[in-house]
């Protein structure tokens, strides 16, 4: 059941990474989670290395052991059931590839400069998460603020007790930039798990759909869709997101001011 929010000053939009902000498309944890895999002698697809994006990256490899299929290619290969301790195995060699792969993949996304002017303009903070642990973070921060995006703070998965869909993350950006309420803030997000943080926090929720994870492809793959493909693939993400409960769904940042103004003016 949806939380009735009230109208509220927005002062602080808590951003994503890959997906959202950088990455169109988020590529950067597939590649890196088909590879760790692949070491340990189990085949990934795309479509299940993206099936629990937006979770701290331990707990994703955790979820993808939970599939059958996964499941039984590890019991065949290693003549027993997975276990904790090849969770933690696969995390670290996961690690240094995710490392690799996410500097292959820090372009930002088309207009995001554009939007956080615009929100800076309306005396708006800026904030993020990530499931990226701080070491894969860090040169992702230092790739996107040479392309001049820089947020006030930024949160990592392994800097809080739990990783999305808690809600911590998202409390440590408001307590760093003195920001409260929660219905003060919007969390924006390409994943399931971004817009159940958001609720749990109590706060605004806005899902991408064209730039994330759940249409998975690069600003060419994108452009080179008919029209009914990209209206397809877009309202598929929609409805994903709308069914975690977001409360609004955009294709991309730039009408996410509008969005904003919409949420001030109480119109939802």
């Amino acid at each position: 059941m949806k939380v009735i929010m009230s109208a509220n000053k927005i002062r602080l939009v808590i951003f994503d990474w890959a997906g959202t902000t950088i990455d169109h498309g988020c590529f950067a944890p597939i590649s890196a989670f088909i590879k760790a895999f692949q070491a340990c002698g189990v085949e990934l697809t795309p479509a299940q290395a993206r099936g629990p994006m937006g979770l701290h990256k331990k707990d994703h490899i955790r979820s993808l052991f939970q599939l059958d299929q996964i499941a039984a290619q590890w019991e065949a290969t290693h003549e027993r059931p997975w276990s904790e301790e090849d969770v933690e195995q696969i995390y670290q060699t996961f690690m240094p590839l995710q490392v690799k792969e996410a500097q292959d993949y820090t372009d930002l996304v088309p207009g995001l400069c554009d939007t956080i002017s615009r929100l800076r303009e309306r005396g708006i903070k800026i904030g993020s998460t990530t499931g990226y642990p701080r070491i894969v973070a860090e040169p992702v921060l230092a790739a996107a603020k040479a392309q001049g995006y820089d947020p006030d703070y930024s949160m990592c998965a392994d800097e809080v007790p739990a990783g999305r869909p808690a809600p911590w993350m998202i409390y440590r950006n408001m307590e760093a930039l003195n920001v409260f309420p929660p219905t003060s803030v919007v969390k924006v997000g390409d994943t399931v798990p971004d817009i159940e943080a958001g609720l749990n926090a109590g706060t605004w929720t806005v899902g991408l759909t064209q730039t994330g994870s759940e249409v998975g492809l690069t600003v060419a793959e994108f452009e080179a869709l008919d029209n009914d493909q990209k209206a397809s693939v877009l309202q598929t993400a929609e409805t994903k997101l709308k069914n975690a409960g977001a409360h609004f769904v955009i294709p991309t940042l730039k009408t996410l001011p509008e969005i904003i103004e919409q949420i001030e003016a109480g119109a939802h």
